[in-house]
């Protein structure tokens, strides 16, 4: 799967970061601790974390080349006390070092849920919490099904075959259950819809290209990129409301044991 484009995700990427603002205000911060913001991206709600740390750090962290890069550079300038890390979140480099972690619609990109529970108590100190959202069972269930019908038939059905899509939505009950199994306490885990309206085809077209059906556009050459895209938001269109994406978010609570 190509790289994000880390510039215009910047720029389109205002449902997310307005989930992640909520989801900040679920995280208790005195002000001096140690956090990692993992799945950074771009570094806008990197930015917003560390304000609240005066005493404090944050470390974004992001597989990303492009989002790292970019982040890089939008926090030098807004947060240059913020540090950045290209990190996998089923694979942390660090031990017992955060006194929480934080993450915004990132978990569903990364297919071992297992894993990435064990990797981030592992990152967290004893006591420390986790705080995150990212998308859960349903999420994107109708443009996801247009999708995967669209690519059954031509000219798009050949460029498909064997093509396996790389995220995972999880469920409130196997995510405590994995939660649970990598050793958090005080766990809460429950999921909430959030239905997000573009103005017009063009915006709508433009974010689900860079956002939720970039991987579908990287099987297909450029001139059957744009029909896809072009099907897809016709499709919209007829929706009530129009050009709606019917997201669905997984709220995550928990924290390691002191």
């Amino acid at each position: 799967m190509s790289d994000w484009n880390a510039e215009r995700y910047h720029h389109l990427s205002g449902p997310q970061q307005a989930w992640g603002r909520r989801v900040l205000e679920r995280l208790p911060l005195t002000g001096g601790e140690l956090v990692l913001d993992l799945g950074c991206g771009s570094g806008r709600l990197t930015e917003e974390l560390q304000r609240r740390l005066p005493g404090g750090r944050v470390v974004g962290a992001d597989r990303s080349d492009a989002m790292i890069e970019s982040a890089a550079v939008w926090l030098r300038e807004h947060a240059p006390r913020a540090a950045v890390v290209q990190a996998d979140g089923a694979s942390l480099p660090f031990r017992r070092a955060f006194d929480a972690v934080f993450s915004a619609a990132t978990f569903h990109w990364i297919l071992d849920h297992g894993a990435l529970f064990r990797s981030l108590i592992t990152a967290l100190k004893p006591g420390g919490r986790l705080v995150a959202q990212c998308g859960g069972v349903g999420n994107l269930a109708r443009l996801r099904d247009r999708a995967e019908r669209l690519g059954t038939t031509q000219p798009f059905a050949f460029y498909f075959e064997g093509w396996t899509a790389p995220w995972y939505y999880a469920d409130v009950e196997a995510t405590k259950r994995r939660l649970e199994a990598a050793g958090f306490v005080d766990i809460t885990v429950w999921l909430e819809d959030a239905p997000t309206t573009f103005a017009n085809a063009d915006d709508f077209r433009e974010f689900v290209a860079t956002v939720c059906v970039r991987p579908h556009l990287d099987q297909l050459p450029p001139a059957e990129g744009r029909l896809f895209l072009a099907e897809l938001t016709v499709a919209a269109a007829e929706d009530s409301p129009a050009f709606t994406l019917d997201y669905r978010r997984l709220n995550i609570d928990a924290r390691r044991p002191a």
